[in-house]
């Protein structure tokens, strides 16, 4: 990696540190500074806006560690996001466990049950590994919305309050900010160091090429089967943050289409890099605003073409992803990393 000049690493801790230099500390002081004051001077749209990017930075942080470092395509993420969203639910309003508690329970069983779905990983991969997750989307869609045990609350869905801690309720925009932003940075953290761990590089290996790494003595079997507990389990993280931000949940959040969102998230930033995640997610988001905006401008200028208008988000998406596989396959991280080297090489960026 490119360095500023006179940067020098003299022990192996130091190289693989994430900050560095003075200069980086200091950015990144002052970013977790104005990270920190923004509920004070935004509105709550604005911070709306980035509690969603936060959430679901969340769950393609696990959905990055499955299918970007570990090469383990999954087309059903969504499904394991409703997975967590209706088990923190179901925890705390049948239960009465508290949000803090029912928050990793979810996750745990989020990251089970990704591993019964993962079992066919052990024996197929590629095409075929797809169509496994793609059952698993429709499996647990098709179960949310029967509600066999009377707890999904069917095509209604479910409620689930406000995390409370003492007599505060995070009931707001403003409250909840906080949340979201704390659980995105541990995730973050977790998901950089976990891909420079011996576990990230088995990862890496069986992505690259799964017969070499059993040869180099990877358990393929432990380490498929953690890659997608790791991924669920962001996943359900993700879930239960989002149905106690929104205050209810229903099997329609979590379709087909939003695990193409996920996936098309992952692509766009960077496939197997942390960076790329944050910058895909929000990317997505800003684009699906602002492409909500044009097409509710353009369906009331010409009402005649209202419903085309309605599909105009998602026009626009699948134009970008395809862009995006032609003219920056590897993502936004990699065109981050060239600006930065060229910023440091200048002038002879060349």
């Amino acid at each position: 990696m490119d360095l500023p000049a006179g940067t020098y690493s003299f022990s192996y801790s130091r190289d693989m540190a994430i900050v560095r230099t003075r200069s980086q500390w200091g950015m990144a002081i002052l970013f977790m500074i104005v990270l920190l004051s923004l509920p004070l001077f935004a509105g709550s749209y604005f911070l709306n806006l980035i509690i969603m990017i936060a959430i679901n930075a969340v769950a393609v942080h696990g959905l990055s560690l499955l299918t970007g470092y570990c090469g383990q395509i999954s087309i059903g993420h969504a499904a394991f996001v409703a997975i967590g969203a209706y088990t923190s639910a179901i925890l705390v309003t049948n239960l009465g466990l508290p949000f803090w508690i029912a928050l990793p329970l979810a996750g745990l069983v989020t990251g089970l049950v990704g591993m019964i779905f993962g079992l066919p990983s052990l024996r197929v991969k590629g095409f075929y590994l797809v169509m496994a997750t793609l059952a698993a989307q429709f499996i647990v869609h098709f179960i949310l919305m029967l509600d066999p045990f009377g707890l999904t609350g069917g095509t209604f869905g479910v409620a689930a309050p406000a995390p409370k801690l003492g007599g505060i309720v995070f009931n707001s925009a403003q409250s909840f900010y906080y949340i979201a932003i704390g659980a995105c940075i541990l995730a973050t953290f977790f998901a950089k160091n976990l891909a420079r761990m011996d576990v990230g590089r088995a990862f890496t290996a069986i992505r690259d090429n799964d017969i070499a790494a059993e040869v180099m003595g990877i358990n393929l079997y432990r380490n498929k089967l953690l890659a997608f507990f790791l991924g669920c389990y962001f996943a359900g993280i993700a879930g239960s943050l989002f149905v106690h931000y929104m205050g209810t949940v229903s099997p329609d959040r979590f379709t087909l289409l939003q695990s193409i969102w996920f996936l098309g998230m992952l692509i766009i930033g960077g496939l197997g890099s942390t960076s790329g995640v944050i910058f895909g997610v929000a990317f997505v988001q800003l684009l699906e605003e602002l492409t909500a905006i044009l097409s509710t401008s353009l369906g009331q200028a010409f009402p005649m073409l209202a419903m085309q208008a309605a599909a105009f988000s998602q026009i626009i998406f699948g134009l970008v992803v395809v862009l995006f596989l032609v003219f920056e396959p590897r993502g936004l991280a990699h065109r981050w990393q060239l600006l930065k080297a060229s910023y440091r090489l200048w002038p002879f960026s060349y």
